[in-house]
C-alpha cells in the first residue's frame, strides 16, 4: 500500500526565498471530502493527476496517485470539483538531507504559507530549517481539503 508520511509547518519568515528557485503553479480541486477518503484532481507543470487519500492517522495516510490527461484534469477542475479550488505556488528546497515543499497559497487562501516534508517513517528525525515556524501537522485546518470548506481568508 502506498503511504504518505508528512509533517507540516507554518513558515515563520521569508528567508527561504533566497534559496528558492522558480516555483510551480498548482491548481487542485476535490471530488470527495468524505472523512474516510478524499479524492483530488490536480494540474501542475502541464500534467494532470488524480489522487485518492485514505483516513489520516497521525501524520500518515494511505495515498494513491495516478497521472491522467491534463485536458481531463482541467475539465474536472472546471465542472466537477468543489469550490473554491486550491491555488498555490510550490517551491522545493533541500535542507537537512530532505526536500521541503513550501506552498504559497493564492486565491481564497492567499496569505497562507506552509512547509511540508515527506518522511520514510513516522519516527524519522527532522532537522528544522530556520524559517520553519510552529508545527501544524495535527491541525486539520491546514489540510488542503479543509481549506476548501473553510478558506484561510475567512479565518479571524
Amino acid at each position: 500500500m502506498a503511504q504518505e508520511i508528512e509533517r507540516k509547518f507554518l513558515v515563520a519568515d521569508d528567508s527561504w526565498r533566497a534559496a528558492a528557485g522558480a516555483g510551480t503553479a498548482y491548481r487542485q480541486g476535490y471530488l470527495s471530502l468524505d472523512a474516510a477518503r478524499v479524492v483530488r484532481v490536480r494540474v501542475q507543470g502541464g500534467r494532470g493527476f488524480l489522487t485518492i487519500k485514505g483516513l489520516r492517522l497521525g501524520i500518515s495516510a494511505p495515498e494513491y496517485e495516478y497521472q491522467i490527461p491534463v485536458a481531463e484534469a482541467e475539465q474536472m477542475l472546471a465542472t466537477l470539483c468543489l469550490r473554491p479550488l486550491i491555488e498555490k505556488v510550490r517551491f522545493e528546497l533541500p535542507f537537512g538531507g530532505l526536500t521541503w515543499e513550501i506552498d504559497e497559497f493564492q486565491g481564497e487562501n492567499q496569505g497562507l504559507v506552509v512547509a511540508e516534508v515527506e518522511l520514510e517513517s513516522e519516527g524519522q528525525a527532522v532537522e528544522l530549517p530556520p524559517w520553519a515556524g510552529p508545527e501544524v501537522s495535527h491541525d486539520r485546518r491546514y489540510a488542503n481539503a479543509s481549506l476548501v470548506l473553510r478558506p484561510f481568508k475567512s479565518w479571524t
